[in-house]
Formats: C-alpha cells, sequence, structure tokens
C-alpha cells in the first residue's frame, strides 16, 4: 500500500494551484482592471497564495501573448501603478479555460463520487 507524506500532499496541491493561477488571473482581470497588489489581494482572499515573484513572470507571459495589455496610471501614493486589463483574444481564451475547467471538475467529482 501506498502511502503520501504530509509533505507529499503539500506539494501536490501547491501544483494544483500553480496549475489553475493563469485561470484565476485572467478571471480577476476580466471583471475589472486591477494594479497587482490588487490581483494578489484577491488571489489571498481565494486562499490561493501567492508571490509577487511568482504573480509578475506570469503578467509578464500573458502579455508578451497578448492576453493582457496596461496602462500606467498615476497615483497619490508614490510612483505610477500599471493595471492590467483583459484583450479581447485574452477574454476569449479565459472563456475557454473557465469551460475547460467546469469539465474538469465535474468529471474529478465524478470520478471522487464513485470511490465514496
Amino acid at each position: 500500500m501506498y502511502y503520501i507524506c504530509s509533505m507529499d500532499i503539500e506539494r501536490n496541491t501547491a501544483q494544483m494551484r500553480k496549475g489553475v493561477l493563469e485561470l484565476c488571473i485572467l478571471s480577476i482581470v476580466s471583471q475589472q482592471d486591477a494594479y497587482a497588489s490588487d490581483i494578489i489581494e484577491k488571489l489571498k482572499e481565494a486562499r490561493m497564495i501567492v508571490v509577487e515573484g511568482t504573480l509578475y513572470p506570469l503578467l509578464t507571459r500573458l502579455k508578451n501573448e497578448g492576453l493582457l495589455s496596461y496602462r500606467w496610471e498615476e497615483s497619490t501614493q508614490g510612483p505610477p501603478r500599471k493595471y492590467y486589463r483583459i484583450t479581447d483574444e485574452g477574454q476569449t481564451v479565459f472563456d475557454r479555460m473557465a469551460l475547460s475547467w467546469k469539465e474538469l471538475v465535474e468529471a474529478v467529482d465524478t470520478l471522487i463520487a464513485i470511490k465514496n
């Protein structure tokens, strides 16, 4: 019999979260333009813990892929802020990813229900 230690479970959970992080970011930005700190806060509220070192490369990649754009906005509290916005292509990709996610969740839920 194979036993998974708690460290393996934590690692697996972290990998699952990383796998859906792109979908979560697109979801947040599809609702309204967002500053990186806003994105991190919403991810934390949803218990999708992420650090800036993980978020910024992902935002850059999504921008380079044409899924996000950004604008600079002056701030009353410090330097100008970069606000991210979803592009039309990004919205299309998000819609497709969201549908795929729902189908995946349904399939996994079905399989888990079979075991229980």
